[in-house]
């Protein structure tokens, strides 16, 4: 409907209206401590823990060793049998009596399985004296 007011408009001869007036430089400098702010709540909120989480993680895969209990991004729980530093896979025996061993990427590793995450809404446990 809009467009077609616009359309008879321009039809006529009549000139578009203008857009309201645009704030000076005065209104930019207003508005640029608040941008500042708002990087600075994303850099605290999703920055930062990402690279604390992948830093983690680093530390995690290099000390991977032969005997770690692992379990993969697939859900895989196995016991590392050979890992190289410079090699991108890990061998990992997923059942010892039958000697069934494979081979993964070492980004496929989630975790190792002793590895414990506390649950911040379990109950705390209170202490009597």
């Amino acid at each position: 409907m809009d467009m077609l007011l616009f359309l008879q408009d321009v039809a006529a001869g009549a000139a578009p209206q203008a857009a309201a007036p645009q704030g000076g430089p005065g209104e930019l400098l207003k508005m640029l401590p608040m941008f500042a702010m708002i990087f600075v709540v994303m850099y605290f909120l999703m920055i930062r823990p990402q690279s604390k989480q992948r830093k983690e993680r680093d530390a995690m895969m290099a000390s991977l060793k032969k005997n770690d209990h692992v379990v993969t991004a697939s859900g895989i729980y196995g016991v590392v049998k050979q890992v190289k530093p410079d090699e991108p896979d890990v061998t990992l025996c997923i059942d010892e009596r039958n000697d069934v061993c494979i081979r993964v990427s070492k980004a496929s590793i989630a975790g190792l399985e002793g590895a414990v995450k506390t649950d911040p809404q379990a109950p705390a446990q209170d202490k009597k004296s």
